[in-house]
């Protein structure tokens, strides 16, 4: 990695390309109006990578509503416009990490780490904030993009980085959310991109076993074991749960993090987690309603939800710099925007676990590998 920083286009339009979502299975590729700054608090990326979520998949399959719009929340890019507030932290040139819900960083819920309810914040992902196009308007701005250190990125870096945007903080949340210490039993659920990155946090925070759950894709559950697992299981439902017991002498895992959002998931989750175990849900859920009476009688916790990035990206960012966390392995797939209709498709189908949208090539920025 060089320490050059990288340069920006010499010609912005009024115009760019975007995805826009027009219903079940149809994701376009459209030429839309180009976001410029609106607010003082804005600042406008051009974006480096961009990816599909599995929680988009929710929309493409028309298992959640989605207007007709621009779609997408996850982005790395070069900010090309600061607002005058914004410009007291930000400016153009600076490659930044974007969260995919913006937040101010300062009111009370986001002091507690909980940036996700900012009092002042909101969610990428509709309209004008469709992170799946080649600029993007970031709200609440100082408060959101976390600078990285000048550089020419190699592609695997810039996947790190990008998976930093929503996956890896999302998964870190679920082992946050389920108070996993050093030494503890780890079970995770859901094979997924955010699942893979709930098994590299449980490595980092120590966990001695860490059991995934769920996988039947050769290639998924190698990655699994790469990213840290110990043990994995490729039954599911009462099979799973039998194994994941048998595994722990009768006993139970320490900590659960639930990383798909089904009804089938949660019931599994609380049937494994030991007395006093706290299950750390991040899948978003369809149908998944908790056992009271159980999870009562066994004294068991339930917590989670929208993943506050924010609060965890310091961390992250730091020890992918330090080569010590390569989140990139989960994207397994790469392509360009003009493609972003097969991306969707490759994920839907699980031909992929996560695909990457790469802007590099033509945008002014350069990778060095």
């Amino acid at each position: 990695m060089s320490t050059a920083t990288p340069h920006l286009p010499h010609t912005v339009t009024a115009t760019m390309q975007a995805a826009v979502f027009h219903g079940a299975g149809d994701i376009r590729v459209e030429t839309v109006a180009r976001p410029t700054v609106t607010e003082p608090t804005d600042a406008v990326i051009r974006l480096v990578a961009t990816c599909v979520c599995g929680s988009d998949l929710w929309y493409y399959r028309g298992e959640s509503d989605h207007d007709v719009s621009g779609i997408g929340h996850e982005a790395l890019g070069v900010i090309t416009e600061v607002g005058d507030t914004a410009a007291g932290s930000l400016q153009p040139g600076q490659l930044v990490i974007v969260p995919f819900a913006y937040s101010d960083n300062t009111c009370p819920h986001c002091e507690v780490g909980m940036h996700t309810a900012c009092r002042n914040g909101g969610y990428f992902g509709r309209g004008a904030l469709g992170c799946q196009a080649e600029y993007v308007r970031v709200p609440q701005a100082a408060g959101t993009c976390v600078p990285v250190p000048p550089g020419h990125y190699c592609m695997s870096k810039i996947k790190d980085l990008l998976a930093l945007s929503d996956v890896m903080g999302t998964g870190y949340h679920a082992i946050d959310a389920a108070l996993v210490k050093p030494g503890n039993t780890v079970a995770v659920i859901g094979d997924g991109a955010v699942g893979l990155s709930a098994v590299l946090a449980a490595k980092m925070r120590g966990a001695a076993t860490i059991i995934m759950l769920g996988s039947r894709t050769a290639a998924r559950q190698q990655l699994a074991i790469d990213c840290g697992a110990t043990t994995v299981i490729s039954a599911r439902g009462q099979e799973a749960i039998d194994e994941v017991l048998q595994i722990t002498a009768g006993i139970g895992v320490d900590g659960v993090a639930e990383c798909v959002g089904t009804g089938a998931a949660m019931t599994t989750a609380i049937r494994i987690a030991r007395p006093g175990a706290v299950i750390g849900r991040v899948g978003l859920p369809h149908d998944a309603p908790i056992d009271e009476l159980y999870t009562f009688g066994h004294n068991i916790g339930v917590r989670g939800g929208p993943a506050p990035v924010r609060a965890y990206l310091d961390e992250l960012l730091a020890a992918v710099l330090d080569g010590d966390l390569q989140p990139g392995k989960v994207f397994d797939y790469t392509t360009t925007l003009d493609n972003i209709a097969a991306a969707y498709a490759a994920m839907d189908t699980r031909q992929a676990t996560k695909t990457l949208i790469d802007f590099t090539a033509g945008n002014g920025i350069t990778t060095t590998v």
